[in-house]
């Protein structure tokens, strides 16, 4: 069975942890991360205080995964656990939570936030938590009283799960080196690294109206919503693209490569939500199938340029 190792891919439109979920029954699932499988429990830190303390997310421990009828494993380095705290933090979503993964609560906030970095003179040893080295933990004070009450004190929820958006290792690896190839095939085609001149990699403005008329719609759907949604990267994409204004060919890939991985988030039936306003501001269905379609296009010409082209 295969392992996939999932990282944080910092040039996606969306990336990192947004919430941390609690739960019954904790575990990892691919890309939107739902720990719903291990049982992991945190700790009651402080009954009068309503703080809870716990691992949010475990390094190098497989989960098991199943996509329909495939299946597999996914893990995350220490080095993506400690980015992924970092994030959590840099972008202030210490009180976004939820509860078994559906319903958004108030009430709760990271208080405290850190790295293991030795099993025994750590604080979760001191609450008997057993966790790796390299495991991010949390501390959440729980002011939301019926969370409390119903949830946390019944015992129906027994650990800590993170919400974000992850990449597949290999996958995004295989991207860029696509791109790297299709770059190499046109400027060994052009000749004109031989004159030592810089190469001017070309650009593409022949994308459809769909791809400019779902850039706007996004544009104009974040605007309804407060401009909340998606990163800044994707604001200035949709204003390029919402414009017909050319985009190169790096452009042209993190397109395919983002609305690939991001389809699943679209929903035609919630046009408020942030996965289907970000999908539509990098132009949507329409802008895979004419990214994608100009990737092979242009790998196929440089191809036959190069065939066609005198032996040095």
């Amino acid at each position: 069975m295969r392992i996939v190792e999932l990282i944080i891919d910092e040039e996606a439109e969306m990336y990192g942890i947004d919430a941390i979920s609690l739960v019954d029954r904790p575990a990892i699932e691919l890309d939107f991360i739902a720990l719903k499988e291990a049982r992991v429990q945190f700790a009651e830190a402080d009954a009068d205080k309503r703080i809870l303390i716990g691992p949010a997310l475990v390094p190098d421990k497989p989960i098991y995964r199943k996509n329909g009828e495939d299946e597999f494993y996914v893990y995350f380095s220490k080095s993506t656990v400690r980015r992924a705290a970092e994030l959590y933090l840099k972008h202030g979503n210490q009180a976004n939570h939820t509860l078994e993964h559906e319903h958004t609560i108030n009430g709760l906030t990271v208080v405290e936030s850190w790295m293991v970095e030795d099993k025994q003179k750590d604080k979760s040893a001191v609450y008997g938590l057993d966790v790796p080295v390299g495991t991010w933990m949390v501390a959440v004070k729980v002011d939301n009283e019926a969370i409390w009450q119903e949830w946390v004190k019944e015992g129906k929820v027994k650990g800590f799960s993170i919400e974000g958006y992850f990449a597949d290792k290999l996958k995004k690896n295989q991207d860029d080196e696509m791109l790297a190839e299709l770059t190499r095939a046109i400027v060994k085609a052009d000749g004109r690294t031989k004159s030592g001149k810089r190469v001017v990699m070309e650009s593409y403005s022949d994308y459809p109206e769909a791809v400019k008329n779902n850039a706007q719609k996004g544009i104009d759907l974040n605007e309804k919503n407060g401009n909340k949604c998606a990163t800044q990267t994707g604001k200035v994409r949709a204003q390029q693209l919402a414009q017909g204004e050319p985009v190169s060919l790096e452009t042209v890939k993190r397109m395919a490569s983002y609305l690939s991985r991001a389809e699943e988030y679209y929903d035609e039936s919630d046009m408020n939500a942030c996965g289907t306003i970000s999908y539509l501001l990098w132009g949507g269905k329409a802008g895979l199938r004419w990214a994608e379609s100009k990737i092979k296009e242009e790998l196929w010409s440089a191809i036959k340029k190069e065939l066609d082209s005198p032996e040095d």
